[in-house]
C-alpha cells in the first residue's frame, strides 16, 4: 500500500494481481441502464464493478445470496446486497460470510443489526451525550400508546427503512396510527418521532490510511422546500428530480461539532469501513440533532460520500480503492506494508 494524500490507500500491484474480489449486489451482472424497481441502484452498482475493475483489481459478480451458501472462491468479498427483498436482508451477507470464515467489506452483522435499527441507534447516540429527535419504537405486536412527547408534527415510518421508503409525515395521533397500522401489516415495526425542519447533514466516515477512522467534510442537503419529505421515488431516481443539491457545510462552528458528536459514536461501531451519519440541523435555533447511521451506505459518484471526497481531491476511483484498501489490510489481507509504516 502507497499512501498519496496522507490518509489515501493504494493498493499495491503484486496484491492486486493476487487477490480475487467476489462483487456481491443485485444489479452487479447488468448492464448500467436504470431499472424499473430500483431506479439508479442498477447505474450505481455497475458503477462499483467497472470502478473496482478499472484499479486493478480481478472481479468477479454474483446477484443473489446463492452464491454464499457455500464458501465462494475469492479472498474477499465487496458487498453491496443491503435491500435483499425481504425484512433485515442488510444483514444476510455479513452472517453467510461470517459462517464461510471470508473476509468482506463492511461491519460484522451486529453492529450492521444496531446500525438498521434507527431506534436502537438513537439510544446510543443519547448515551453518548449527543442529542437526538424525540422518538419512540412500536414493535409489531407489541404495546401500542401515543408518543411520550408532544409534536405539532410527526414522521412515521418504518424503523429499519432505507431510502425513505415507507416514511410520511402527519398532523395527528390517528394519522400516525394509521400509516403504522398499513407498515405493521407489511411486517414492519415502527417509529415515530417528531419532525424537525428538512435540512439534513451528513457527515462520511471512511477507513484511510493508519487504520484510523477518516471524518470526510460534512455535507447538507438544501432543497427547494425545506418542509417537504423527499420521497424514495426521488432517492431512487425513479422520477426527475435531479442531483442532489449538496453542498459542503462552511460554518466552522457547526462542522466543529457535526465531527465532534461523530466522533462520540465511533467507539460504538468501529470498524465499519464506511458510513454516514445524519443529523438535522435548525439554521434558526443552531440545533444538531442525531437522526440516524447508515453503513454500508451509497457510494455511487454522484451521491454524499464521493461527493465530499471530491471536495478534498479524492476522486471516485481512489475513494474506492482506499476504502477497499483499508479493509483489506485490516484483515490481514495485504502482502505489502503501508507506506506510512516502512517509513
Amino acid at each position: 500500500m502507497i499512501a498519496q494524500h496522507p490518509r489515501q490507500v493504494r493498493i499495491a500491484a503484486a496484491d492486486k494481481a493476487r487477490l480475487r474480489i467476489l462483487f456481491l449486489a443485485k444489479h452487479a451482472c447488468a448492464d448500467g441502464r436504470p431499472d424499473a424497481q430500483d431506479g439508479n441502484h442498477a447505474i450505481y452498482h455497475h458503477e462499483m464493478r467497472t470502478t473496482l475493475e478499472a484499479i486493478g483489481l480481478h472481479v468477479d459478480a454474483a446477484n443473489s445470496y446463492d452464491a454464499l451458501f457455500d464458501r465462494p472462491d475469492a479472498d474477499f468479498v465487496v458487498t453491496l446486497l443491503n435491500r435483499g427483498g425481504f425484512l433485515n436482508s442488510e444483514m444476510l451477507a455479513p452472517l453467510l460470510l461470517t459462517r464461510c470464515d471470508l473476509p468482506y467489506l463492511g461491519a460484522s452483522p451486529i453492529v450492521r443489526g444496531l446500525s438498521d435499527d434507527k431506534y436502537l441507534s438513537k439510544l446510543v447516540a443519547q448515551a453518548r451525550g449527543v442529542p437526538t429527535m424525540p422518538a419512540q419504537l412500536f414493535r409489531r405486536g407489541g404495546l401500542f400508546e401515543a408518543p411520550a412527547f408532544a409534536a405539532d408534527r410527526l414522521v412515521v415510518k418504518p424503523n429499519a427503512s432505507s431510502a425513505s421508503w415507507g416514511v410520511k409525515m402527519v398532523d395527528s395521533w390517528a394519522q400516525a396510527q394509521d400509516h403504522a397500522d398499513s407498515l405493521f401489516a407489511l411486517g414492519h415495526d415502527v417509529l415515530v418521532e417528531q419532525w424537525a425542519p428538512l435540512l439534513d447533514v451528513a457527515v462520511p466516515v471512511i477507513g484511510g490510511s493508519g487504520g484510523q477512522p477518516w471524518i470526510l467534510p460534512p455535507m447538507m442537503y438544501v432543497p427547494a422546500d425545506p418542509h417537504r419529505e423527499r420521497s424514495y421515488e426521488e432517492k431512487r431516481g425513479l422520477v426527475d428530480a435531479g442531483d442532489d443539491p449538496l453542498i459542503l457545510v462552511e460554518d466552522a462552528d457547526l462542522r466543529d461539532r457535526l465531527e465532534a458528536m461523530t466522533a462520540r459514536l465511533l467507539p460504538e461501531l468501529w470498524p465499519f469501513d464506511y458510513g454516514r451519519f445524519e443529523f438535522r440541523y435548525d439554521p434558526v435555533s443552531g440545533q444538531a440533532l442525531f437522526m440516524e447511521v447508515n453503513l454500508s451506505c451509497n457510494l455511487w459518484s454522484k451521491k454524499t460520500i464521493s461527493r465530499s471526497a471530491a471536495s478534498i481531491g479524492l476522486d471516485h476511483a481512489s475513494l474506492v480503492e482506499t476504502i477497499v484498501g483499508h479493509s483489506l489490510h485490516r484483515q490481514g489481507l495485504l502482502t505489502a506494508m503501508p507506506a506510512r509504516e516502512a517509513a
